[in-house]
């Protein structure tokens, strides 16, 4: 049963600075759970973006010369926590979420193109990149650290998806491939579906090199729309340093190629609208994790962090 703080806090959940679009953070169980708003709508899903403070985790690091210690959500398997922990603090999220009868299932990304269609409990790890499914009970779930977390709801259909979108995925349009394969297995019409993309690394923060803007010129006629810095000479193959002799540097210590910005949130929503979506039913939380390490968990950013993660499901 829902205590009295739970129940104001459904009735009026908290907009978290820097969202647009009417997203909102709900405290349940201890921990903030991010909504998107036209999910927030349907009865029949549960869904939820998760955020940084208040696991059982125990996360050490240095910042501005001093060692800090902090209780996050870890909800990823990493190398510096423990499988205890993770197991918890997921139970902590799938409580938040009001979930407690479906199964969590998620897969061991790598950063592909590999969409799996599931109807029941896997009876093994899955190897891959999204998953959609209209069976209730299954909760699906991708894990990120800056990569974009995507969630696609076809309300006519009661379909969900949860796809995880790095720079290789979206080269590879994972989004639209996902959308693609719902209207194959389950007969959606893109122009229903309602997508959900949520804290991802921004504009602001994501410096890339050559060789992506390279790729990403070769497979989109929008790329030069996503990219700042100089894109064109980059993607064209340009040498950066054509006389290095007239850095005066010593050899070894020539100047690092330039760099650029990519944006991966405007890259996915053209994907997506390329697929068939339209334009107002794509939602975006307006969060970069590099930014805002006070509330998410950036890769980028720290190296040594936690794990995000973004889950949909039907009741």
């Amino acid at each position: 049963m829902a205590t009295s703080t739970e129940t104001k806090t459904r009735r009026k959940p908290r907009r978290a600075a820097g969202q647009g679009g009417g997203w909102a953070l709900r405290r349940a169980a201890g921990v903030q759970i991010l909504e998107a708003p036209a999910f927030a709508k349907l009865p029949w899903l549960v869904h939820g973006f998760s955020t940084r403070p208040a696991g059982v985790s125990i996360l050490e690091s240095l910042r501005n010369g001093e060692s800090t210690s902090e209780d996050v959500l870890n909800l990823g398997f990493t190398d510096w926590d423990t499988r205890a922990h993770v197991m918890a603090n997921r139970g902590k999220f799938i409580t938040a979420l009001r979930a407690p009868r479906l199964k969590l299932i998620t897969l061991r990304q790598c950063h592909s193109d590999i969409i799996h269609v599931l109807q029941e409990v896997p009876k093994g790890d899955l190897q891959g990149d999204a998953a959609i499914t209209r069976a209730r009970g299954l909760l699906l779930g991708v894990q990120t650290a800056d990569c974009v977390p995507i969630l696609l709801a076809d309300p006519k259909r009661r379909a969900v998806a949860a796809i995880h979108s790095g720079w290789r995925g979206t080269l590879q349009r994972i989004a639209g491939k996902t959308v693609g394969r719902m209207q194959f297995a389950f007969g959606t019409h893109p122009a229903d579906v309602i997508a959900a993309l949520g804290p991802a690394i921004g504009r602001c923060c994501y410096e890339v090199g050559p060789e992506v803007a390279r790729e990403y010129s070769s497979q989109f006629s929008q790329a030069p729309e996503w990219f700042d810095g100089p894109f064109d000479a980059l993607a064209n193959g340009d040498e950066p340093n054509p006389l290095p002799w007239l850095t005066m540097a010593p050899p070894g210590h020539a100047p690092p190629p330039p760099s650029v910005q990519l944006d991966l949130i405007a890259a996915n929503r053209a994907i997506l609208i390329e697929a068939g979506l339209s334009p107002k039913n794509i939602v975006l939380s307006g969060l970069c994790t590099a930014c805002r390490t006070d509330l998410l968990f950036s890769y980028r950013r720290e190296s040594r962090t936690g794990r995000l993660m973004a889950a949909i499901g039907l009741r």
